[in-house]
């Protein structure tokens, strides 16, 4: 029987709130047998044990929040105990360890500090007390052979930093995460993007969540730029999706970028997975409006990803449905565009979740955002669906009172059409449904109010400049012009 070997996983220190649950999701995707040793799940080094080294691999393999994972040598809460632990783990183990000391093995100690700044010549000094070590090889700063890692964890609160480290660790690294696709796929350098683009480090996590696998099949029903797509081709999948949008689906919606006036003819979601090397994986796009019935019942999705419109940057509309029509309104040669009403958040993550019960696999997953105001947050103010089980919960904070979740959803059990409409899917209080309302109005003043104070401002600031002698620019006129040079 394989004995467990404990690791240091290194995370970085964003997005706290995801790393459990990104952890949990990649463990369970690749069927890890791992103990989780560390309570304080916002420290970022983690104990943990792994039953095969290929695990760990793994997991470093998927993970956009791990920094690195170390091979564990010693821990202790104080350097005597700590010097001690390290001596006798490599007394005990030398013969495993010898193929890291030989003469011919470059090397590198690196010193790690979390809350506490060490100067070059501290960092030296704590290499020597090591001095025991039985290294021979040579000093390899650029690409050694082996890293060993010396760290120290001063607590998490800069202004009440402790007068002795909480831990000391040591070990060796064994490989790095998945961040430099942080940087990959960045928008900054992306091909198509809008305003409501998501972020490179949150579509990775939400894939993870997802579970995605090489192969699967992937749907964003709220589709936009695709950038969710792009994420979950990166790793391995097959993606298609579809939004109300016909202007955003094909590319010629206004630029988001302040230095582009129109849009690029090659700009596509397509052109955004060429750019990443995965147009392979790309299935397709569609026109179609979520609120009415598009897809075949046998359709079957392996996972589902999606961030829905908040009716804050992008409208949340579905086609109006007219039960009569008026007679002698249209022609035959005429070009019909259909007339759209407001899509209530309440409406929208109703069908959401009778979607995914109906569309995924069995044990597929549902991974969508939830926005809500703070201070009325309240687990019941969460969707259910009696088919899903909610698995993940994670907040991101954004601007003032604001926040939004990232809820995981599982399928749990087939699905059977019900004579009745399930209740139970739509279970979100008034307080989720008027989030647009609420953002805009919730202030001390109305966004009305605010906007004629600025009014006024503004006016009172052309009087005293006319006052000064000062001739004041038309801001506005050359806004419109500006406006205008793009479609000219």
């Amino acid at each position: 029987m394989t004995s467990f070997r404990r690791y240091i996983l290194w995370f970085a220190q964003e997005h706290v709130d995801f790393r459990v649950q990104e952890f949990d999701s990649l463990v369970k995707m690749f069927g890890l047998q791992v103990r989780r040793l560390t309570e304080q799940t916002l420290k970022p080094f983690w104990l943990v044990e792994f039953q095969h080294e290929e695990d760990a691999l793994k997991y470093a393999s998927r993970s956009v929040l791990l920094r690195s994972i170390f091979e564990l040598y010693a821990h202790a809460c104080n350097l005597t105990e700590f010097h001690e632990t390290l001596q006798n783990h490599v007394n005990t183990n030398r013969h495993s360890l010898a193929g890291y000391f030989r003469p011919d093995t470059s090397f590198k100690i690196v010193v790690e500090t979390y809350n506490k700044h060490f100067s070059q010549r501290e960092k030296i000094a704590k290499i020597e007390t090591m001095d025991y070590l039985p290294i021979e090889g040579p000093v390899n700063l650029k690409n050694p052979h082996v890293e060993w890692w010396y760290i120290e964890f001063w607590g998490l609160d800069p202004t009440a930093v402790p007068p002795e480290p909480e831990d000391i660790l040591f070990g060796r690294l064994l490989a790095s995460g998945q961040r430099h696709l942080i940087k990959e796929l960045s928008l900054k350098q992306r091909k198509f993007i809008g305003n409501t683009s998501m972020d490179a480090q949150l579509s990775l996590l939400m894939a993870n969540q997802a579970m995605v696998r090489q192969g699967d099949l992937v749907f964003d029903p709220f589709v936009g730029t695709g950038s969710l797509l792009v994420s979950a081709a990166k790793w391995g999948g097959y993606v298609l999706g579809a939004d109300i949008d016909y202007m955003m689906v094909h590319a010629r919606c206004r630029p988001s970028r302040i230095t582009q006036k129109v849009r690029e003819k090659d700009e596509s979601i397509r052109a955004n997975l060429e750019q990443y090397g995965c147009a392979d994986r790309y299935v397709d796009v569609v026109v179609a409006d979520f609120s009415n019935r598009l897809w075949h019942p046998r359709i079957s999705f392996d996972s589902i990803i999606t961030d829905p419109p908040y009716g804050i940057r992008e409208a949340t509309e579905r086609v109006e449905t007219k039960i009569t029509s008026k007679d002698n309104t249209r022609r035959e040669n005429m070009v019909h565009y259909p007339s759209t009403s407001h899509y209530s958040l309440q409406c929208l993550y109703g069908d959401l979740l009778e979607f995914a019960a109906k569309h995924l696999r069995l044990g597929g997953r549902l991974v969508c955002w939830l926005p809500f105001h703070r201070e009325d947050y309240n687990p019941k103010i969460l969707p259910n669906h009696e088919y899903l089980q909610l698995v993940a919960n994670s907040e991101q904070p954004l601007t003032g009172n604001t926040a939004r979740r990232l809820l995981t959803y599982e399928k749990c059990s087939e699905y059977s059409s019900p004579g009745r409409s399930l209740v139970s899917a739509t279970q979100i209080t008034t307080l989720a449904q008027g989030f647009r309302d609420r953002y805009f109005n919730n202030d001390l003043e109305s966004r009305k109010e605010r906007r004629m104070r600025k009014a006024e401002q503004r006016e009172q600031g052309r009087i005293e400049m006319e006052a000064r002698g000062k001739i004041p620019s038309n801001g506005r006129s050359k806004k419109c012009d500006l406006n205008n040079s793009r479609f000219n």
